[in-house]
């Protein structure tokens, strides 16, 4: 074990070769190119749906349809989970750990791109509208999602992108917003 292990703990191997430490992750360890691939490869909804659909495709969606000056915290709002994986949201706050791991990442991926900490409310809401988008699109055999009732899906569509077009589109609607 090295000093720095033993200090930072565990790391993880990114797509482009790089150490990545989740306990202890530092903005200059982020890079846009892991995001895009990891989150393009990562199927929403723990993959219980009909098809394909990726993190990646979902942020995208996402910072499309809210305004422009919020588009880039959409963009990134998922940019963990390329770090700590996509964990369905019934799950996610009963792991211990999970969370403060995760606050961590945010933290580092925010600095990383100087992005404030806080998501905007707007960015809050369409997370939860394009649930709706999603439902329609990916699940066949929906049961009602009460968490749902009184929200307007977004404008966007779903399509369910192959992972290298989610990864394209990911990386070129960073950007165009880093810009």
């Amino acid at each position: 074990m090295t000093d720095d292990t033993w200090l930072r703990g565990d790391w993880m191997q990114t797509h482009t070769g790089r150490r990545f430490y989740p306990r202890d992750p530092r903005p200059e360890e982020v890079d846009p190119e892991d995001i895009a691939h990891a989150l393009s490869l990562l199927c929403r909804y723990g993959g219980h749906v009909d098809r394909f659909y990726s993190v990646a495709e979902h942020c995208v969606l996402m910072s499309q349809a809210v305004a422009p000056d919020n588009a880039i915290y959409a963009l990134l709002h998922d940019a963990t989970e390329a770090y700590v994986c996509d964990v369905p949201r019934p799950l996610k706050k009963q792991l211990d750990g999970y969370q403060e791991i995760e606050a961590r990442v945010w933290f580092a991926v925010a600095m990383r791109f100087h992005v404030e900490l806080t998501l905007p409310a707007e960015v809050h809401e369409a997370d939860n509208r394009i649930l709706l988008n999603e439902r329609e699109a990916l699940f066949s055999r929906a049961e009602p999602w009460p968490s749902l009732d009184g929200l307007t899906p977004l404008p966007v569509t779903v399509t369910g992108w192959a992972p290298a077009d989610a990864e394209r589109h990911y990386l070129d609607r960073l950007e165009e917003l880093m810009a």
